[in-house]
């Protein structure tokens, strides 16, 4: 086929012909009639597949067939042709837009009612993974608008001594938190505590704490349990989105904090020169 018919063909496939379909039609334009053999040969139609292809062009009105002891085929107009295949796809696009208006009859009351439904827990996220654990309390402290309040103890998932992103927190809002006498064990650990409070953090020690927690700004609470089973290797973290438990769980904040010892006194008792 010379380039201007390929051209033809890829225009006509564009419409909706086959390939074989587009060949055979545009090899019919070669004169007023083909035997299918001819049209086989002119397109570049495979043999056995040339009669189910002219057959096709004659079903959708594109040719015409001429009887005799060999039937020949012959092209419709190309205005005729072309016009037939436009209303077959006005035809197909209309039937489309009536069944979409059905469907959407029938899903349209699916959605509304899958709108009015939430997940009843869909305040509560429930952390396992530590690196997960570590990138949502990042997301949640840069978040902190007025207050944070903590339990501190180990296993730290961020050492007070890297948490660079916590020591920003402290100086530009109000933090409390509560740690063990424990922190005094370690000096890197203790220097890093004595980092924030130099940044203005309040806070309390301890000789225990029941578990991890973080309240935030009164809305938002992550607490950490450990396994009963598995024990400390195992700690499952939960993010609680509800002032309700917010304020209850401040108050118990505030009964522990008030029973802990400051920063001096702490370190007096505890730290490396009472040893």
């Amino acid at each position: 086929m010379t380039s201007v018919e390929t051209g033809l063909v890829a225009k006509l496939k564009r419409l909706g012909l086959t390939s074989y379909e587009s060949k055979a039609y545009v090899a019919l334009l070669g004169r007023d009639s083909f035997t299918a053999a001819q049209v086989s040969r002119q397109g570049g139609v495979p043999r056995q597949r040339v009669y189910d292809v002219l057959a096709g062009l004659v079903q959708r009105g594109l040719a015409v067939t001429r009887p005799g002891d060999v039937v020949k085929y012959s092209a419709a107009p190309p205005d005729i042709a072309m016009g037939r295949l436009v209303a077959a796809h006005r035809t197909e696009l209309e039937e489309l837009e009536g069944e979409a208006g059905s469907i959407i009859d029938e899903l349209d009351p699916l959605y509304r009612s899958g709108q009015e439904q939430t997940d009843p827990l869909e305040y509560i996220e429930v952390l396992r993974e530590r690196s997960a654990l570590t990138k949502r309390f990042s997301e949640i402290q840069a978040g902190v608008k007025k207050e944070i309040l903590t339990f501190t103890r180990p296993p730290y998932a961020t050492p007070p001594q890297e948490n660079v992103d916590g020591l920003e927190v402290s100086r530009s809002h109000l933090a409390r938190a509560v740690y063990e006498f424990s922190v005094f064990d370690d000096p890197d650990v203790t220097e890093g505590v004595q980092r924030f409070v130099d940044a203005g953090e309040k806070a309390r020690f301890v000789e225990s704490l029941p578990l991890k927690l973080a309240i935030i700004d009164e809305e938002i609470v992550m607490f950490g349990m450990v396994d009963p089973v598995a024990g400390s290797a195992t700690l499952t973290t939960v993010v609680v989105q509800h002032p309700s438990l917010a304020l209850v769980l401040k108050a118990a904040f505030d009964s522990v904090w008030n029973s802990g010892l400051e920063f001096e006194e702490a370190m007096e008792r505890y730290g490396p020169a009472s040893q």
